[in-house]
């Protein structure tokens, strides 16, 4: 079990202080990314000629929040998404000498584990389309669980750390972010089979504690033996936990997830690029910057962790996922493109992810047939 207070108390308490502005200066942050996220709305379904269901941002709320507030909403997250998985490792223990005293003290272990992971994240996270957020009194959800967060303080921070035109780099983000929104809102189905994925990884997954440990211990002890400044690709670089705990089910099942994330981050990163030139002024500057800042870690510390959480292959899934969407786009325009949101039939393979001509291939032949 989590001890989920704990890990919200732990994150909170280690979170690094966001950057110095006065109470004014917050306050016009806010407001300004507030409408940015409004006005992004049009750019994106403009661009790429997709429209929420229900209308413009159909009913998910954007919430501009602090540090403290991502780790909330996130927490929240979790928590839903891992109700199967613990309900089983709670059933599991039930039936054990001792269970529930191993559950309460392990639980509160975990929930400093994650409590410091998520302080580590917290300061690096921009904004995000949270699909399964719960809704709560301080923390709304659109009726189908999502929310849209822009994290204020980590905007005015990298901001600062690129010397870029802060109205410019807000209404990029936006415009990233806001895509995930209409990704989401436009598709139905979307939300319902990304989550059926996830319960069926977290259906394979051992619920032996002692296993688990070991493989968390393997992950750890890589660590030290591994390299963190070599590509994440390369044989004997430090694997991730997530790469640890697989099952040959979950490894397949990881493949389809991996394709469709790469999907959504690297369509985002494509509609901001097609977007930005109109409204940004200085987007290619920002672009630039913000590439190399991608690429690059802050220390050993920092990069070992991105690897260690699978942070790596999130960076891989901007770029290969920008590209499959630039050449499908290039071959048979927006349109042609956009028969990937029909069904999860549609949605393209690990393997098509990188070789965009044989999706193409795949479903417009059988479109068209």
């Amino acid at each position: 079990m989590v001890d989920w207070n704990l890990a919200v108390a732990t994150a909170t308490r280690l979170v690094r202080p966001g950057p110095d502005v006065s109470r004014d200066e917050a306050r016009a942050v806010v407001a300004e990314l507030r409408r940015y996220a409004k006005s992004s709305e049009e750019h994106v379904r403009a661009f790429t000629r997709m429209a929420p269901a229900g209308g413009p941002g159909s009913d998910t709320p954007v919430l501009v929040v602090d540090r403290a507030g991502w780790i909330k909403a996130n927490v929240a997250g979790f928590r839903e998404v891992l109700k199967p998985l613990l309900g089983k490792v709670q059933e599991r223990r039930g039936g054990l000498p001792g269970g529930a005293v191993l559950g309460a003290v392990g639980g509160k272990v975990t929930g400093v584990e994650l409590g410091m992971l998520l302080s580590f994240l917290a300061s690096r996270v921009l904004g995000q389309y949270e699909t399964f957020a719960p809704p709560s009194r301080d923390l709304p959800a659109s009726s189908g669980g999502g929310r849209l967060l822009l994290v204020a303080p980590n905007v005015v921070h990298v901001e600062r750390e690129l010397d870029v035109a802060p109205h410019d780099f807000r209404l990029w983000v936006c415009l990233h972010e806001e895509t995930h929104r209409t990704q989401f809102t436009a598709v139905p189905w979307l939300r319902d089979h990304i989550e059926s994925e996830i319960q069926a990884f977290l259906g394979e997954t051992e619920v032996d504690p002692a296993t688990l440990l070991e493989r968390f211990r393997e992950a750890v002890q890589s660590l030290g033996g591994g390299r963190p400044e070599a590509d994440g690709d390369r044989e004997g670089s430090t694997p991730s936990i997530i790469e640890l705990v697989q099952t040959p089910a979950q490894r397949e099942i990881l493949g389809r997830l991996t394709a469709v994330m790469s999907l959504l981050e690297g369509h985002a990163d494509y509609v901001m690029d097609g977007v930005g030139p109109e409204v940004v002024p200085s987007v290619a500057e920002i672009r630039e910057k913000f590439q190399k800042r991608r690429a690059s870690g802050a220390g050993r510390l920092d990069q070992a962790l991105r690897k260690l959480l699978g942070l790596d292959a999130k960076l891989r899934q901007y770029r290969d996922g920008e590209r499959f969407v630039r050449s499908v786009v290039d071959q048979v325009g927006m349109d042609g493109f956009n028969r990937v949101w029909t069904s999860p039939n549609t949605l393209p393979t690990k393997t098509e992810i990188s070789k965009p001509a044989d999706w193409v291939a795949r479903v417009h032949r059988r479109t068209e047939s």
